[in-house]
């Protein structure tokens, strides 16, 4: 069964298509365009028409490669950045008129739980109890579980894109000041979900994204062009080190960081910031570094569940009540 994703994030539209044959997503094909969403709408703010026209052509673009492709029907969710905007309903409508794509929002939760799916599903289950990671471009998913999905789910307004524009003005690089202020609202934010991880005691922590990946490049990590089955960690003590350094260097010279690419150099640092504080205050001293997230998370959910927890999902993402990030949120694992 060939099938495909397409994941509206702030930064980029990403499309996989993956052959899904005994409950494995294995991509036949990947693609990206970039989008930048962070960058012309404010947190919680109304997405412009520009943007939406933007989007739009990215979506129908990606729905005709996964045709060309020989997908079936794209499943096509979008994170942060639209699930805030008070426009959303209306932008979620012109999407779909416009190029035939049921394109929704998932909620933070929702995204965490998926996350932590494909990262269980990839860590397999000597892994242990399992917490996990997401740095996105708008918020940071937090998600700790002993089995298939996980017990709890958080989903905190800590995205590097998001930081990057509250807390880093005109200064390149920013002032001591200015990564006071940061480091004092991410401690406040993380403060009960990190609680609650200690109390946990995870066996194992992994982190996702291209924040994260991009880190542990940047401290010494196996690049991306080894493969996916390279392990890779993260050191608090690397990250630490790594993190005074992008502070020292304006956001142009950080792009010529091993690791670090163009369009996210600007936000790296306070990518770092978020990265190494949630180590710090859960005590975690190495994370892996795990390939599969939400878009595979969303994938597997569907071949293990079915088509009707799709649907439901697209159907909670068709009302209008508020899906911003909450500070913490206990999420129940259905059956």
């Amino acid at each position: 069964m060939r099938m495909s994703v397409v994941d509206v994030g702030s930064n980029t539209v990403r499309l996989v298509v993956a052959d899904a044959e005994d409950g494995v997503p294995l991509p036949a094909h990947t693609a990206k365009g970039k989008l930048r969403l962070a960058d012309q709408v404010e947190p919680g703010g109304v997405i412009p028409e520009e943007s939406v026209r933007r989007l739009v052509r990215a979506v129908a673009s990606a729905a005709e490669t996964a045709q060309r492709w020989g997908a079936g029907g794209t499943l096509a969710f979008a994170t942060a950045v639209v699930r805030t905007a008070p426009n959303r309903l209306d932008v979620l409508r012109t999407v779909r008129t416009e190029t035939g794509v049921q394109l929704c929002t998932l909620p933070g939760e929702a995204e965490a739980q998926l996350t932590f799916l494909g990262a269980r599903r990839w860590m397999g289950w000597s892994a242990g109890p399992l917490a996990l990671f997401d740095i996105g471009g708008d918020s940071l998913e937090v998600a700790f579980g002993r089995g298939r999905l996980p017990d709890f789910a958080a989903s905190l307004p800590l995205g590097a894109a998001r930081l990057t524009r509250e807390y880093f003005g005109a200064d390149d690089p920013p002032t001591e000041e200015d990564m006071k202020a940061l480091r004092r609202q991410v401690r406040h934010q993380l403060r009960d979900v990190a609680a609650r991880l200690r109390w946990e005691g995870p066996r194992t922590v992994a982190a996702t994204s291209r924040t994260f990946q991009q880190l542990a490049r940047f401290c010494g990590a196996a690049s991306g062009r080894r493969g996916p089955f390279v392990p890779r960690q993260l050191s608090r003590s690397d990250l630490r080190a790594g993190l005074l350094r992008l502070a020292a260097l304006p956001a142009a010279e950080r792009a010529g960081l091993p690791g670090v690419s163009a369009p996210r150099a600007t936000q790296s640092l306070a990518g770092a910031v978020v990265g190494h504080t949630a180590m710090k205050l859960t005590g975690v001293t190495t994370l892996a570094i795990c390939p599969w997230a939400v878009r595979e998370g969303v994938l597997l959910r569907y071949v293990e569940d079915g088509g009707s927890w799709w649907a439901e999902i697209t159907r909670e993402s068709d009302e209008a009540a508020p899906a911003g990030p909450t500070p913490l949120r206990i999420a129940t694992p259905e059956a």
